[in-house]
């Protein structure tokens, strides 16, 4: 065989050192992608609930105006009962620590996501 052909001596010895430089390097690759990896946490399953997927954040416990009267504290839970009751409307004032005066529900977030998510009142099916 002559050196043109491509099948020299060198063309094979070069293919096979690229070969084995490529497993080693993809060996080495696939090695730190393993002991980079750890496992996922409970909570970070596929299919897991997300840790705080509440609307409200979990510390806060709020207190709303009833009926003239402070009322509370309610969880997030008793917050939602609420507003399904239609006890607890866009217009309430509410509170909860760390605010300084009472605001009207819909001037939280986390209230008017609530009470935007509230199914409406049976008697406007048509």
């Amino acid at each position: 065989m002559s050196d043109n052909s491509g099948f020299s001596m060198d063309r094979l010895l070069e293919f096979g050192m690229s070969a084995a430089v490529a497993g080693q390097v993809m060996r080495n690759m696939n090695q730190t992608m393993g002991e980079t990896m750890q496992p996922w946490p409970s909570t970070m399953r596929p299919g897991a609930p997300m840790p705080n997927a509440g609307v409200m954040p979990p510390s806060h416990l709020y207190y709303a105006a009833l009926e003239g009267k402070q009322a509370g504290p309610f969880s997030e839970t008793e917050i939602i009962r609420l507003v399904n009751e239609k006890k607890i409307t866009k217009e309430t004032l509410v509170w909860h620590q760390g605010m300084p005066a009472w605001k009207k529900a819909e001037d939280l977030p986390e209230m008017l996501r609530i009470i935007a998510l509230a199914p409406p009142p049976l008697d406007t099916i048509a």
